[in-house]
């Protein structure tokens, strides 16, 4: 018989699904501070991707043509759209706010899986729960539609918001696109892919010029170590492990507890108010994720296809 894997190791991967994860949105806000948002989301995606597809290549991996440009769609909508829009939108969003907002992935997740044609009927279950995600969102965000002082936080949010909607319509794309079925390779062709993207997008913004001009502060150099070694290649290591060792479903568990984790290091070390409204609407997102992710049955092709991680949304 195979011998369990040591309770050690379970507990410290299990707190880099966790916290790390959780940790990676303040780690993206102190990012920011002073390396423009593009720069930072394709300098961490960049070096995650070719240590990934270095490992994979060590083990025998060949991406073949059709792979790539399948990777180049994910790229764009998890990287580009996704974390490049996360990154940016950091600049006004508080992180804790951000959290909240991305948890709200798998609720999208499950509007488009119930979508015809061939969608799947939804659960009464994952229909309260898509309500009460629906109306925790519109508690968050609905002050700063009257209020003129928060235009930039409204658009920043509502930057983050359409990248959520972009990384969930990846998740579909990559069920059925010819993905690799190597699960390094899976995570590290978009990687790169969405590096590629960043660096087109983050020349044409004019981040280089920005970037030579100010200097960066050692607080967000560190964000950036952090967010390569812990938030991409620590934590995913560490996904891809437990996904080996216990079912999906305990593994995902780390989809509820992240905004929490986010939510507080916001307000511990970051400076963030926890507003009652966020509280509230906090639980509400957190409860419809646990009911959506109980009533909603994602067909086989797509959890298997989709890359590696896929389901903890943009961080």
């Amino acid at each position: 018989m195979p011998s369990s894997p040591s309770r050690t190791l379970v507990a410290l991967s299990f707190f880099a699904i966790y916290v790390i994860w959780g940790s990676t949105y303040l780690a993206i806000r102190f990012a920011v501070e002073t390396v423009p948002p593009l720069t930072t989301a394709a300098m961490r995606h960049s070096i995650a991707g070719l240590l990934l597809f270095a490992w994979a290549y060590s083990r025998g991996y060949r991406p073949t043509w059709r792979e790539w440009k399948a990777a180049a769609v994910v790229g764009f909508l998890f990287f580009l759209l996704g974390h490049g829009g996360l990154h940016w939108a950091e600049q006004t969003v508080p992180s804790g706010l951000a959290a909240l907002i991305v948890a709200t992935e798998p609720i999208w997740l499950a509007i488009l899986v119930a979508l015809p044609p061939g969608g799947t009927r939804p659960t009464g279950r994952a229909i309260a729960g898509q309500a009460i995600g629906l109306a925790g969102v519109a508690l968050l965000m609905g002050p700063m539609s009257t209020e003129s002082s928060s235009a930039g936080l409204l658009v920043g949010t509502l930057v983050i918001l359409g990248g959520t909607l972009a990384w969930t319509l990846g998740i579909v794309y990559a069920a059925r696109a010819p993905m690799p079925r190597d699960p390094l390779a899976r995570a590290a062709l978009p990687l790169l892919a969405g590096a590629a993207w960043l660096l087109i997008a983050l020349t044409a913004a004019g981040e280089p010029a920005r970037l030579a001009a100010n200097p960066v502060s050692l607080r967000s150099a560190l964000a950036v170590g952090y967010l390569v070694t812990f938030g991409s290649l620590v934590a995913f290591t560490a996904y891809t492990w437990l996904l080996g060792h216990f079912p999906a479903t305990l593994v995902a568990t780390h989809t509820y507890v992240n905004p929490v984790v986010a939510v507080w290091l916001g307000w511990a070390l970051g400076n963030e108010a926890i507003t009652p409204r966020v509280l509230i609407a906090g639980a509400m997102i957190v409860v419809a994720v646990v009911l959506v992710n109980a009533g909603t049955r994602i067909p086989a092709r797509q959890q298997s296809r989709a890359p590696a991680g896929a389901e903890a949304g943009p961080a």
